[in-house]
């Protein structure tokens, strides 16, 4: 840590695994800057404050039952937190202004800042009303961001039904979106999402400012859109991963038996399978990935969240025999140490579900992917990957034993995969040359220090 500023940046994180991670990492990029760092957290989802000494944690309550905890349903567990926490937050962010100013002798340490989820509606007001500069952090890609308020209008348009013949065509509207992509982002969402859409963007509009992890080499025509779009702002200070690489933020205890498992293969051999902290899968589709790996007769590094598998507790029907050809050629872990993993020689590909952190973890790694998305920014977030930067191979949606041996084989094995791994090395020195001084993520963070310092 830089010298003390002696100011103080309020932290407050919406309770995701994908949500924590960024809030963390720039907790640390600030306080190497000078900044002291409070995070006020749910009980749910509470961030490991013994990770980080250095910050203070303040929890507040969130009214969630046990049952509402384990919802998969991501839109009714943000409504519900969006629902129950305004009061405990105002109560919080007042007392803690209300002791710093009572303070004496000591000289004060002044707060300048909030900076909180995008995904939180209720903090504007309550700024405004103590006077405290607000930022609102996405931890989506800017295109996904800009783009995705659009949404309830082309639902209203009423986008469905296609033609088969029209579900590979662009999608205007969400390039590099195509139609078929569109189609399951307006099935899975209701009209509820449309209206918390809608006031995500007017407290973003209302803020004093807006952080992405990301840079102008990733989606400068986003990011000179997305200044347009908001009138605020913006300051796109880089992927995470290079700032602090490997933070301890991990909701889940990693399995750290595997690094040792891939100390034992050859050089850019495996294959790396994570669909993230929130997807499910059938236990058709969990079979299904099994095979491809298994028929693929490359090493594989495979994690399988407890309770991903819908109607399972892990991976208890897999056959035993089917366990034992498994474990010949890879490993199958609860959780693993994903930066670590990434960085590690052995690693050749990464088969993911192309959430954002995913994402750009693997091409500060310059790790090649193999796209599976899901849900939501997943489908966006693999376009840009298989055809805008073009560093990996997309499945499109896919979960078929052929489809998954195959994919591994041509990045693995193939020229095909030579010609990904050579363009994702070549992306990777381009966002890497982002960070050095005068590149676009180093002196957009250096303008958002300057701008919190000044208030």
């Amino acid at each position: 840590m830089d010298k003390s500023n002696g100011l103080r940046v309020i932290l407050f994180p919406l309770p995701l695994q994908g949500c924590i991670n960024p809030m963390i990492q720039l907790a640390k990029i600030l306080h190497s800057r000078g900044f002291s760092i409070t995070v006020i957290h749910t009980r749910f989802n509470a961030p490991k404050a013994s990770s980080h000494p250095l910050f203070t944690f303040l929890q507040i309550p969130d009214g969630l039952s046990e049952t509402e905890t384990r919802t998969h349903d991501v839109k009714l567990l943000i409504t519900l937190l969006n629902r129950n926490c305004e009061s405990p937050f105002r109560d919080c962010l007042s007392k803690l202004l209300q002791s710093v100013d009572s303070e004496t002798g000591e000289e004060k340490q002044r707060i300048c800042c909030l900076i909180h989820d995008s995904g939180w509606i209720f903090t504007q007001p309550l700024a405004k009303s103590l006077n405290l500069l607000r930022l609102a952090l996405s931890t989506y890609t800017i295109s996904f961001f800009r783009s995705h308020f659009a949404l309830p209008q082309l639902r209203r348009e009423m986008y469905l039904p296609l033609q088969d013949s029209e579900q590979d065509d662009l999608a205007e509207e969400f390039p590099p979106l195509r139609k078929k992509d569109l189609v399951r982002i307006l099935d899975a969402e209701t009209e509820q999402l449309d209206s918390y859409s809608d006031m995500i963007l007017e407290t973003t509009k209302a803020s004093s400012g807006l952080i992405f992890m990301s840079c102008e080499e990733l989606d400068q025509d986003s990011l000179s859109q997305a200044r347009e779009d908001f009138k605020v702002p913006i300051f796109a200070i880089g992927p995470s991963p290079i700032h602090f690489p490997a933070t301890p933020s991990s909701l889940f205890t990693p399995d750290k038996t595997c690094i040792p498992w891939l100390d034992r293969q050859e050089d850019k051999s495996v294959i790396y399978v994570s669909i993230g902290s929130l997807v499910t899968i059938s236990e058709s589709e969990l079979m299904e990935i099994a095979w491809g790996l298994s028929n693929s007769d490359q090493p594989f590094l495979w994690v399988v969240r407890v309770g991903s598998v819908n109607g399972m507790e892990w991976i208890e029907t897999i056959p035993e025999d089917f366990i034992k050809r498994l474990n010949e050629k890879g490993k199958i872990v609860k959780w693993a140490p994903q930066q670590e993993v990434l960085k590690h020689r052995a690693i050749g590909g990464f088969l993911t579900h192309n959430g954002w952190n995913s994402t750009v973890e693997s091409v500060c790694e310059g790790v090649p992917m193999i796209c599976l998305p899901f849900r939501w920014d997943q489908l966006l977030n693999a376009r840009f990957v298989s055809e805008v930067w073009m560093v990996g191979i997309h499945l499109e949606g896919r979960i078929e034993r052929n489809e998954i041996e195959g994919a591994i084989r041509r990045l693995l094995l193939e020229t095909e995969g030579e010609a990904i791994r050579e363009r994702i090395e070549h992306l990777k020195e381009k966002v890497g040359r982002s960070f050095k001084q005068n590149g676009s993520a180093y002196q957009s963070l250096q303008n958002l220090i300057d701008y919190i310092s000044s208030f």
